[in-house]
């Protein structure tokens, strides 16, 4: 029967686009897409594609050294054209890169869950079938032991008891005759202990293996994220040292992203093609433990598929039937010759009854219908969920890689967009108001400061008093004037007694009303208005 006649499971259609991807071995030559985990062929044909991620790497390593080479040869011809990079493009492009780089994350951290949710559902698939095949081992097994122990012990000790009438020695033949039915059908049933080892095995490998992936993509996830960050703080503080260091963490998550995208790649490929005839695969593997109608049983649980094990658990349950009447029939009338023989009888009677209480869990054990759920919820979970998950960690591989190749690209640029800075910094004159290192002397030297900011305000007023020299007075100048006047200075005598008309200050505007005002004014006046600016 084809998978594709299930009406209860049909392949998502992302598992028929990565099925359709080409496969080759190590000779480039094609090999069938039909998951065959054990043969060299497939194996090398997965490997094939995750090379193709390490080709990526190579082509972006080499596209990298070149636009570096590029950018060290060119730069000395800007250098010469005094041509300073363009810092809006190195804005835009550090903005576009944290963007991706955001998105990127937010795309992974969505398919690492839906990947873990995928895994999960199988696992535990898996193990509720483990413990399904379990139930149906331990019921077998204890009934065994009823049949081939506890009840031969019970009816040797009735032999002793019933030998002198014959007619209960030949019922005890006839009971024995029925458990020996009984055990015939047990052992007829299929082993399954190969097949429970094998989902055990399955499940903790993949419960193993899905733990440390998880945990491997959530630290690549952050530390996608923090180097983002930090790249952005770099820039913005404009520090050489964190920039750097984003250089070089940078060149190791672009290989670690277009590592994931090769092995993400190659498993979803794998899954894909064991999700598009999962029957197939799952019959070759269980043929030598299992037959086929019993695999087509519980893979497809139709109700045109006879159930294998109707005709075993038919006879169980007849013979189990004959038995408890045959020992009721010597409850009833053994008793009152025997009574010794009661004790044994009540002993096969409860063991007859936990029998078919075992026969009853057992028949609902093997129904196809337990069995054939797990086996869908554990198909919807690695093909929809998984496969899903592993397409979107595929996409965020590959937006991380191109989003630091770019960020590798534009850091080399905001180094020389800061060199150049500084270059300009020291062409500009000290004297430059506006020249932040100026600003920074002046800070550092405050006494230049003062000078600087006084010769401008002196000259300024200098310019004015020239006009018309005020009366010499030096014999009456106060002492504290004086002092005043050298504290304003600095106390440097090469400003003190110096026409303030020779200091090369340009002469302010000059109006008529101006000089009428200063001519009128009386000579107490004036000497209050030279105390008021320590003239």
């Amino acid at each position: 029967m084809a998978s594709s006649a299930r009406q209860d499971y049909i392949a998502p259609w992302w598992t028929y686009w990565l099925h359709s991807f080409p496969h080759f071995n190590f000779n480039f030559q094609p090999v069938d897409s039909s998951f065959k985990p054990g043969e060299v062929d497939y194996q090398q044909s997965l490997i094939f594609l995750a090379c193709v991620a390490a080709v990526g790497l190579g082509l972006s390593l080499l596209v990298l050294a070149i636009y570096l080479s590029c950018l060290c040869f060119c730069r000395r011809e800007e250098a010469e054209e005094t041509k300073r990079p363009d810092g809006c493009c190195i804005t835009w492009a550090a903005v576009i890169t944290g963007l991706v780089i955001c998105s990127a994350v937010g795309v992974g951290f969505y398919g690492n869950s839906e990947t873990n949710d995928g895994v999960y559902q199988l696992t535990y698939s898996l193990y509720n079938a483990n413990h399904t095949l379990g139930g149906i081992d331990s019921l077998v097994a204890n009934s065994l032991t009823s049949m081939q122990t506890q009840l031969k012990e019970h009816l040797a000790r009735l032999d002793e008891i019933f030998s002198p009438q014959r007619d209960y020695v030949q019922t005890l033949r006839f009971i024995q005759q029925m458990a020996g039915n009984i055990i015939r059908q047990l052992n007829g049933l299929p082993n399954i202990s190969k097949a429970r080892q094998d989902l055990a095995n399955v499940a903790d490998q993949a419960s193993y293996v899905e733990y440390y992936r998880w945990l491997t993509y959530l630290l690549l996830l952050i530390l996608d994220l923090v180097i983002c960050l930090v790249a952005c703080l770099g820039l913005a503080k404009q520090s050489r040292w964190l920039l750097t260091l984003i250089m070089a963490f940078g060149v190791l998550t672009m290989i670690l992203s277009w590592a994931s995208l090769g092995v993400g790649t190659a498993t979803a490929v794998g899954t894909s093609d064991f999700c598009v005839s999962p029957d197939k695969f799952i019959v070759n593997e269980t043929k030598d433990f299992l037959s086929e109608d019993i695999v087509h049983y519980y893979l497809y649980c139709s109700q045109t598929l006879p159930n294998p094990f109707q005709q075993s658990l038919t006879i169980f349950q007849r013979s189990l039937t004959t038995m408890q009447i045959q020992v009721q029939g010597l409850l009833q009338f053994s008793l009152s010759v025997f009574p010794t023989a009661e004790r044994d009888l009540l002993g096969i009677q409860r063991l007859l009854n936990s029998t078919e209480f075992n026969l009853h869990q057992l028949t609902a054990l093997l129904d196809c219908r337990s069995l054939h759920k797990d086996y869908l919820d554990a198909l919807v979970g690695v093909c929809y969920d998984g496969v899903e998950g592993l397409l979107y960690l595929c996409l965020f591989s590959l937006l991380a890689a191109s989003a630091f190749c770019t960020m590798l690209c534009a850091i080399p640029r905001a180094f020389i967009l800061m060199a150049s800075r500084d270059r300009d910094y020291d062409d500009i004159d000290e004297e430059d108001p506006f020249n932040p290192q100026a600003r920074r002397m002046t800070s550092y030297n405050p006494s230049r400061a003062q000078v600087h900011s006084f010769c401008s305000y002196s000259s300024s007023l200098g310019s004015q008093t020239s006009l018309q020299p005020p009366v010499q007075t030096a014999s009456t100048a106060p002492t504290a004037e004086y002092m005043n006047q050298s504290m304003l200075f600095g106390g440097n005598p090469r400003y003190e007694n110096v026409p303030l008309i020779g200091r090369g200050s340009p002469p302010p505007s000059y109006s008529p009303s101006m000089r009428t005002t200063y001519l009128s004014m009386t000579d107490a006046q004036i000497r209050h208005f030279g105390r008021d600016f320590n003239v």
